[in-house]
């Protein structure tokens, strides 16, 4: 079942609320005492989360769960680069917050808040951490939404209490509002290809080290691209600007930096200096789609290349994430 995006969620007794979390949305199921983890895409995703596989070993069996597989940091923070760069550490999660089938009995008809409550009766009990449970914060909307905002959280989640579990549907019944904030990302370089550039690479400052964060390709005019490709020439530099490069994984899309991909890669220099111009484009950034919302606008400095992108917020919810 997908949510409906919302600038505003709906209040009033009807509605629940839960937080919306920053992973991958995943159907967990166990027919004939296997587990089995499937994207929304219907991918397999077993062997990427064997931690979680196994750990959901003791739900019980001809039974189907809805949640979210959620990577915290070391601060509690939930981390989409750590989730897509995992090892089989101790910040996997996978959070609970429906059910569809249990032991065998399709449920999806019934309403919300019993489905909620079959699973605190009859799934809970038999999991433990990393299992845990999307809960209901019980305070009003404009409290939640102070608090998210105050505590730097991704957003919102408001749900029907009566609606019924309608897969692939996008009924309204289930809204989500995300809360942004804006950041600064450098460009540190392009991908060539075409004309001009195929990619420009990106990423931010963690104190005096350039990280790297994404690669974005569409969204440029032909203009924008050959004005860019212009003012690149002037800062190409032989030496990678980025400290946590190369990748050593591909990544689930195969849209990792790695040292082979690398080789197509052309490197700028980046040092802060006056602003000299301003040129505004829109963009979807390819790899973080689930990170980013959009791009907002470009600023140019000397040596230096600002995007100013929506980002989603991530600081710590770990008071909420054990049941």
């Amino acid at each position: 079942m997908l949510l409906l995006r919302a600038d505003q969620l709906p209040e009033g007794p009807d509605w629940l609320y839960e937080l919306k979390l920053d992973g991958y949305r995943v159907i967990a199921i166990k027919s004939g005492g296997n587990v089995q983890l499937r994207s929304r895409n219907d991918k397999d995703f077993n062997a990427r989360y064997l931690a979680l596989v196994e750990a959901l070993g003791s739900m019980p069996d001809e039974t189907v769960l809805d949640g979210e597989v959620v990577a915290l940091d070391e601060e509690g923070r939930p981390s989409f680069n750590a989730l897509q760069n995992h090892g089989q550490g101790e910040s996997l999660h996978f959070f609970i917050f429906d059910l569809l089938i249990l032991r065998g009995r399709d449920v999806m008809a019934e309403p919300l808040m019993k489905r909620r409550a079959l699973i605190e009766k009859h799934v809970l009990p038999t999991l433990a951490d990393p299992i845990r449970y999307s809960p209901i914060l019980e305070a009003s909307l404009p409290n939640l939404i102070r608090s998210v905002k105050e505590q730097g959280l991704e957003g919102l989640v408001a749900k029907r209490r009566d609606s019924k579990y309608e897969p692939g549907q996008r009924t309204g019944a289930w809204a989500k509002m995300r809360v942004n904030r804006s950041e600064d990302f450098v460009i540190g370089g392009y991908t060539v290809g075409g004309r001009h550039f195929d990619a420009l690479i990106f990423g931010h400052w963690e104190g005096d080290r350039l990280m790297y964060a994404a690669r974005t390709r569409s969204g440029f005019t032909p203009a924008v691209r050959e004005q860019l490709h212009q003012r690149f020439r002037e800062l190409e530099t032989s030496e990678c600007p980025f400290a946590n490069l190369p990748e050593a994984r591909a990544g689930l899309w195969g849209e990792g930096l790695t040292a082979a991909k690398m080789r197509d890669c052309r490197w700028l220099l980046c040092r802060m200096r006056h602003r000299s111009h301003n040129v505004e484009c829109r963009t979807m950034p390819h790899r973080l789609l689930p990170l980013l919302s959009f791009l907002r606008s470009a600023s140019f400095r000397f040596g230096i290349i600002r995007l100013r992108i929506r980002q989603r917020n991530r600081a710590p919810f770990a008071h909420v994430s054990k049941r």
